[in-house]
């Protein structure tokens, strides 16, 4: 490695590159395991549905999780009910992020609702709904996420 007196009083720049590669492919392994365990979130069995919208990737939105045993997640944090409505208004509305909820088919109807008032409360007129594809075919694996867009209002009605 570096540089090596040769002969005659000469320098011969040699680099010896090997263990530099096996670095590099080491760590290349290890994100390629690791990467998909940070985009997974909570555990959740979603209902299926027919026309829905892939979930975008990126971080201007928020995917709160509602698990079939009541707990309640934003992304893979877990968020006691009492204190939804202060990180709803901290990470949503301050930010200004699209919020998607995603409810375990089990889940009540009741505790859905409930959770949907806290989110209607904070001022959040958008919702992103997240189910699963119900008709798979050759292009769309029956796993995949996806989202379809609500608002809180009718048809034609607007916020006053």
């Amino acid at each position: 490695m570096g540089a090596s007196v040769g002969g005659r009083g000469r320098y011969m720049a040699e680099i010896n590159v090997t263990p530099f590669v096996d670095v590099m492919l080491v760590l290349l392994i290890i994100f390629m395991v690791t990467a998909p365990m940070l985009t997974q979130g909570v555990d959740v069995d979603l209902p299926k549905t027919r026309s829905v919208r892939t979930l975008p990737a990126g971080s201007y939105h928020l995917v709160l999780s509602i698990r079939k045993d009541g707990g309640i997640f934003l992304d893979e944090y877990n968020v006691p009910f009492e204190d939804l409505r202060q990180h709803l208004m901290n990470l949503v509305v301050v930010q200004k992020k699209q919020l998607y909820l995603r409810a375990d088919k089990e889940v009540p109807y009741g505790v859905v609702v409930k959770v949907m008032g806290e989110i209607k409360s904070v001022g959040i007129e958008k919702l992103g709904v997240v189910a699963e594809s119900g008709e798979p075919n050759a292009t769309t694996p029956v796993s995949r996420q996806t989202a379809q867009h609500t608002s809180f209002y009718p048809r034609g009605a607007s916020p006053k």
